[in-house]
């Protein structure tokens, strides 16, 4: 049998070593769920927060094909904190991979993803400041506010800086963001995806037709000195060379590349791709 983990913290030392923020959220129970093969002594545990799951621990098929029974149409688990039809899965090591690729087949995209390092008092506060005011003419900064918030919220490109905070109460309290506007329309921004004690974890993206102008550079630069104002970690994952490449401009430094799945079980082309994640 599954579990929903109530005391989170038990699974801890099965993730122990892992810097992955996402990870934290759920053990600090600040956002996401945690499910294991025992609620009081889990061998096995995967943390599920928005988009992402990650399995740590003894490799267990049961934990692995769970998610699909959790988030199909028919299940009777309405707290589904991802869409159904797909989600990015983080093996822990290469035995989680292969049961991942076992349960999935064909369904279960190979990809690597880019890990960033997590360095406190790395940056260059000078060189952000500069950066974040070296705007084009025509476009404006803002921080993310309530009626920011619920634009967004109807904006399907950019839903991710906001989605996974049920209401603005709470993104203010937990989440961040640097929304450039053209014309009064959200164009480019950085904002948290998710949060966890003491930060937050990016989501960065720049609406097609605006890129290429360094709007992404401008308000992440904004993003990072904001949250390094609040003592904040802004802690930064890449889906891509290109989000790697940007996130070093900013002063943060590549750590190592590791492998994920994009699992897709129902195919909806009338949605976004929700694998294009920073």
């Amino acid at each position: 049998m599954i579990f929903e983990l109530k005391n989170t913290e038990k699974a801890a030392p099965l993730f122990e070593g892992w810097q992955e923020s996402m990870i934290w959220s759920c053990v600090q129970n600040i956002m996401g769920k945690i499910y294991a093969d025992s609620p009081e002594h889990p061998a096995s545990a995967m943390a599920l927060l928005a988009d992402f799951c990650f399995f740590a621990g003894k490799p267990d098929a049961e934990l692995v094909r769970y998610w699909s029974r959790l988030f199909m149409p028919d299940t009777a688990d309405s707290t589904a904190l991802s869409p159904s039809w797909g989600i990015i899965m983080v093996p822990q090591n290469r035995e989680w991979g292969e049961l991942i690729e076992s349960c999935y087949g064909e369904k279960a995209n190979k990809v690597t993803r880019y890990a960033i390092k997590k360095e406190p008092d790395l940056f260059d506060r000078a060189k952000l400041q500069a950066a974040a005011e070296a705007l084009p003419a025509g476009y404006t900064l803002k921080m993310m506010d309530e009626k920011l918030y619920l634009q967004c919220r109807e904006i399907p490109w950019c839903r991710d800086w906001v989605s996974n905070y049920p209401d603005y109460a709470t993104y203010q309290r937990y989440g961040l963001g640097a929304v450039i506007l053209k014309e009064g329309e959200p164009v480019s921004g950085a904002s948290s995806y998710t949060s966890y004690r003491g930060g937050i974890e990016v989501e960065i993206d720049t609406r097609e037709d605006c890129r290429r102008k360094g709007l992404a550079y401008a308000c992440g630069a904004r993003l990072i000195l904001e949250c390094l104002e609040r003592g904040w970690y802004p802690s930064w994952d890449a889906q891509n060379r290109w989000s790697a490449a940007l996130a070093e401009k900013l002063g943060y430094h590549f750590d190592h590349e590791y492998t994920a799945y994009e699992v897709r079980l129902l195919k909806d082309l009338s949605r976004e791709n929700p694998f294009c994640k920073k």
